[in-house]
Protein backbone atom coordinates (compact mmCIF):
# COMPACT_ATOMS: atom_id res chain seq x y z
CA UNK A 1 0.00 0.00 0.00
CA UNK A 2 1.09 3.22 -1.35
CA UNK A 3 1.18 6.00 1.82
CA UNK A 4 -1.06 8.07 -0.64
CA UNK A 5 -3.56 4.95 -0.57
CA UNK A 6 -3.35 4.53 3.20
CA UNK A 7 -4.00 8.28 4.33
CA UNK A 8 -7.28 8.13 1.68
CA UNK A 9 -8.10 4.91 3.44
CA UNK A 10 -7.46 6.07 7.14
CA UNK A 11 -9.34 9.73 5.52
CA UNK A 12 -12.04 7.91 4.45
CA UNK A 13 -12.25 5.00 7.73
CA UNK A 14 -11.96 8.61 10.12
CA UNK A 15 -14.97 10.37 8.19
CA UNK A 16 -17.21 6.79 8.59
CA UNK A 17 -16.38 6.62 12.61
CA UNK A 18 -13.88 3.83 12.10
CA UNK A 19 -11.17 5.90 13.61
CA UNK A 20 -10.79 9.08 16.23
CA UNK A 21 -8.54 11.48 16.23
CA UNK A 22 -6.91 12.42 19.89
CA UNK A 23 -4.50 14.82 20.93
CA UNK A 24 -1.29 14.55 22.43
CA UNK A 25 -1.51 15.46 26.44
CA UNK A 26 1.47 16.83 28.41
CA UNK A 27 1.77 13.62 29.60
CA UNK A 28 2.07 11.67 26.50
CA UNK A 29 5.08 14.90 25.27
CA UNK A 30 7.02 13.19 28.83
CA UNK A 31 6.61 9.71 28.02
CA UNK A 32 7.72 10.69 24.37
CA UNK A 33 11.19 12.42 25.57
CA UNK A 34 11.86 8.81 27.97
CA UNK A 35 11.33 6.48 24.47
CA UNK A 36 13.72 8.67 22.72
CA UNK A 37 16.13 8.53 25.52
CA UNK A 38 15.63 4.87 26.06
CA UNK A 39 16.06 3.92 22.48
CA UNK A 40 18.96 6.24 21.27
CA UNK A 41 19.93 3.60 18.86
CA UNK A 42 16.74 3.99 16.76
CA UNK A 43 17.01 7.84 17.08
CA UNK A 44 12.89 7.17 17.25
CA UNK A 45 11.56 10.56 16.01
CA UNK A 46 8.72 12.32 17.64
CA UNK A 47 5.68 10.90 15.24
CA UNK A 48 6.68 7.39 16.15
CA UNK A 49 7.45 8.31 19.81
CA UNK A 50 3.89 10.03 20.05
CA UNK A 51 2.12 7.32 18.76
CA UNK A 52 3.75 4.68 20.71
CA UNK A 53 2.44 7.39 24.23
CA UNK A 54 -0.79 7.63 23.03
CA UNK A 55 -0.73 4.04 22.32
CA UNK A 56 0.03 3.32 25.98
CA UNK A 57 -2.41 6.03 27.52
CA UNK A 58 -5.40 4.60 25.29
CA UNK A 59 -4.58 0.92 25.63
CA UNK A 60 -4.28 0.65 22.21
CA UNK A 61 -2.16 -2.45 20.90
CA UNK A 62 -2.70 -2.42 17.21
CA UNK A 63 -0.96 0.55 15.24
CA UNK A 64 -1.59 1.33 11.47
CA UNK A 65 1.52 2.21 10.08
CA UNK A 66 4.24 1.67 6.75
CA UNK A 67 7.41 2.36 8.76
CA UNK A 68 7.49 -0.71 11.05
CA UNK A 69 11.16 -0.56 12.00
CA UNK A 70 10.44 1.59 15.43
CA UNK A 71 7.32 0.46 16.34
CA UNK A 72 8.91 -3.77 16.17
CA UNK A 73 11.93 -2.51 18.49
CA UNK A 74 10.07 -0.48 21.21
CA UNK A 75 8.60 -2.54 24.38
CA UNK A 76 5.58 -0.16 25.34
CA UNK A 77 4.70 -0.15 29.00
CA UNK A 78 1.22 -1.63 28.49
CA UNK A 79 1.57 -4.91 26.17
CA UNK A 80 4.87 -7.30 25.32
CA UNK A 81 4.68 -6.06 21.62
CA UNK A 82 2.33 -3.55 19.31
CA UNK A 83 0.53 -5.37 16.56
CA UNK A 84 1.20 -3.95 13.73
CA UNK A 85 -1.03 -3.57 10.35
CA UNK A 86 -1.46 -3.97 7.75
Amino acid sequence: MTHAAFLDHLHTTTSTGGFSLVSLTPADVNRMAELVRAYPALRLDPADASVIAMAERLGVRRIATLDRRDFSVVRPRHCLTLTLLP
